[in-house]
């Protein structure tokens, strides 16, 4: 909801009001984030209208929409950066990047940072590698930025697929205060998994997640990097869920898996073996369910039975003592 429609996709709308459902339907009162969803929405409409007029210029719209590039902010040397893409380079049809003082015009004034940085593009789809020699620049108010030409033709990135910008920076020098501190920074390092921005401490069993179902994702349509990284997220709590006993369930929570399993199917994930499991984890607990009940019915029943094995070993015990009444010899002064 932070991004500008123009960040957004008709999909990552459809993925937020699944999601929004979903939480809706969980207990969470969201009737003000419904709201501000409805009016993003709206917006989204409108700015796909003003579009409509503007066909007869849709491919130099296409690429003026692609003029730049930004990734996410990161942390290096207490310091943000981040990267500029620049698609069709500086008037060329050809790709240039920059790194950039992410921010620079909120730092204070005479502000200057010393760096050493080295580029490396991969074509993906394609046994290429391009690597830049490394530079070493200083970045200030003057020069927030600096750049290198790749003669990386688009034509092949179209022809290929997609390519991937990896940066290597250190940080040689700072003067004046930092935007951030490593030690006091919220930023949390990310990876990308397939598509998915993932902490580090998720990796791992994320790599393994698409080894063992490489389709998991084909055809999630959102690509809003904080919708994919929650959808994962609900992945993971789902499959951590499903690693409990019987024991340790409640129905509510298995109710609650699948609320989020249809929510995820809705999104385009492809679940049918996560569902294979939450359904096996259902039958065990209507079976668990089924032996506590069958469980208490004997346990009653054994104690009606020891009630009455106490009731008749008292009966005996009178019994007995009648007996042995009856059978006392009866003295002469008793008889006379």
């Amino acid at each position: 909801m932070c991004q500008s429609p123009q960040e957004l996709y008709k999909d990552d709308l459809s993925s937020a009001y699944v999601a929004l459902e979903f939480m809706t339907k969980a207990g969470f009162k969201m009737d003000w984030l419904e709201k501000k969803l409805d009016e993003v929405s709206q917006k989204k409409e409108k700015e796909e209208v003003g579009e409509t007029k503007l066909q007869g210029m849709e491919e130099k719209l296409k690429d003026l929409k692609q003029m730049k590039i930004y990734s996410d902010q990161f942390v290096v040397g207490g310091c943000k950066w981040c990267l500029r893409v620049c698609p069709k380079g500086n008037d060329f049809d050809y790709l240039f990047i920059y790194l950039e003082a992410a921010d620079y015009g909120l730092l204070p004034t005479g502000w200057r940072r010393h760096a050493r940085y080295l580029f490396n593009i991969v074509n993906q789809n394609s046994v290429k590698r391009f690597k830049q020699s490394d530079a070493q620049k200083w970045f200030d108010e003057k020069c927030p930025r600096w750049g290198s030409l790749f003669m990386f033709p688009m034509n092949e990135i179209h022809a290929n697929g997609e390519v991937k910008v990896v940066v290597e920076v250190e940080v040689l020098e700072v003067i004046g205060k930092s935007n951030v501190s490593e030690e006091t920074s919220t930023i949390v390092e990310t990876m990308d998994v397939n598509g998915f921005q993932l902490p580090s401490s998720q990796v791992e069993i994320v790599n393994r997640l698409f080894e063992r179902h490489p389709e998991i994702a084909s055809e999630f349509r959102s690509k809003n990097p904080n919708l994919r990284t929650g959808y994962m997220s609900l992945l993971l709590s789902l499959i951590e869920t499903l690693r409990q006993s019987s024991q340790e369930l409640l129905k509510a929570d298995l109710a609650e898996a699948y609320a989020a399993l249809r929510s995820m199917t809705d999104a385009g994930f492809k679940l049918d073996w996560l569902k294979k499991k939450l359904n096996e984890m259902s039958e065990k607990k209507e079976k668990e369910e089924a032996s506590e009940n069958r469980m208490q019915e004997i346990m009653e029943e054994m104690e009606n039975l020891k009630q009455k094995y106490s009731d008749l070993q008292a009966q005996l015990k009178k019994e007995k003592a009648e007996m042995l009444a009856a059978i006392v010899p009866i003295s002469f002064d008793d008889v006379i």
